[in-house]
């Protein structure tokens, strides 16, 4: 007999020209499936634990011909994106049934995942005291982000001043961390006081909000006050042409995302970029994925910061998967603190039988 249960999937409805809003752009859809259904070889069912938003999902929203470094979503079909998820049922050899994965996959409570596919996931082994939503942020893509980001293209020296924008969210919190045990002196900016109280609680040197700070090249002066020399760039637009004119010589812009135009149907530009020649400045995009060499020895080093209490990570954590949605338009207007998850499941290691 088929065992045909309830699915719930977040669908993207349409694209969106400023912020994806629930309902319209993002729906939740409810659907069926058939957990009894037999699995070609290679293929594993999964149920989904937790799911991750982050900000490069709105740059996924865009009209298909438009081309990127990450292909556009597909109109009415299911976000997908960070997950973690435990294995209950398997034609694969590599993931049995109870084991807890991580990966890129569809937002739906569960899933089939093919052969194809199956190299997206990978098995989260790590000691139960980890919680499972660290899998998408500290010890996930955007831990990864940070440590590639800084180490790679920050080339950070002992003793610089680094300065890091939207420096409350999934990667800005451990970027300064990082900095803070590498010995850099580390200025972050966020959009609420208590943010800005997070920072400092952390190990911040100093940490401003900017929505309140006035005029931002000179916040920047005060709080930087010999220049900055490391630049992580997460939110462009006129933070970043007050940085420009701050910025030392020889200094490095690491331009990891820009947060503040993602959902301007006119993004701004930048005016002073004459200082990139005379200041001979360094600025480089990144994208993560382009460093899997540099994969162990994030896990190792952040592993073991985590173990020694060097690195604390703050999160917002959404509960059910029909708040996805709104989750999604929270996270791109800074409302949350941290790194934005859903949990939509609890682990439990029931198995279809």
């Amino acid at each position: 007999m088929p065992h045909i249960i309830p699915n719930k999937q977040v669908i993207y409805s349409k694209i969106p020209t400023t912020y994806p809003f629930p309902g319209e752009h993002l729906t939740l859809h409810e659907s069926t499936i058939d957990l009894d259904t037999p699995l070609k070889e290679g293929e594993f069912l999964v149920k989904l634990l937790v799911l991750s938003v982050d900000p490069y999902m709105r740059a996924r929203m865009r009209d298909p011909s438009i081309k990127s470094y990450f292909s556009a979503l597909t109109v009415d079909k299911p976000l997908d994106g960070g997950t973690v998820s435990v294995v209950l049922k398997s034609n694969n050899e590599k993931f049995k049934e109870g084991a807890v994965v991580s990966g890129f996959g569809p937002f739906q409570e569960y899933a089939v995942v093919s052969k194809d596919a199956a190299g997206a996931y990978e098995l989260r082994n790590g000691p139960k005291e980890i919680p499972l939503t660290n899998y998408l942020g500290n010890l996930g893509m955007p831990g990864m982000t940070a440590y590639v980001g800084l180490f790679k293209y920050g080339k950070p020296k002992k003793g610089e001043t680094l300065y890091i924008s939207a420096a409350s969210g999934a990667v800005g919190q451990l970027v300064g961390q990082i900095g803070k045990i590498l010995g850099l002196y580390v200025v972050g900016s966020a959009g609420s006081d208590d943010k800005v109280e997070y920072l400092k609680e952390i190990g911040f040197d100093e940490a401003f909000n900017y929505k309140t700070a006035g005029d931002l090249t000179k916040k920047l002066a005060e709080t930087c006050p010999k220049g900055i020399d490391v630049y992580f760039e997460n939110v462009g637009g006129k933070m970043l042409e007050a940085v420009l004119n701050n910025m030392n010589q020889f200094g490095r812009i690491v331009a990891c995302g820009m947060i503040s135009q993602y959902n301007r149907e006119n993004p701004e530009g930048i005016h002073n970029l004459t200082l990139m020649v005379t200041k001979r400045l360094r600025m480089e995009g990144f994208i993560v994925s382009d460093s899997p060499e540099m994969k162990e020895d994030f896990i190792k080093d952040m592993s073991k910061w985590m173990l020694e209490g060097k690195i604390k990570y703050k999160e917002t954590i959404a509960h059910g998967i029909e708040q996805t949605p709104q989750a999604m338009l929270d996270m791109l207007q800074g409302k949350n603190f941290g790194k934005q998850v859903v949990k939509v499941a609890d682990l439990k290691y029931d198995v279809v039988d």
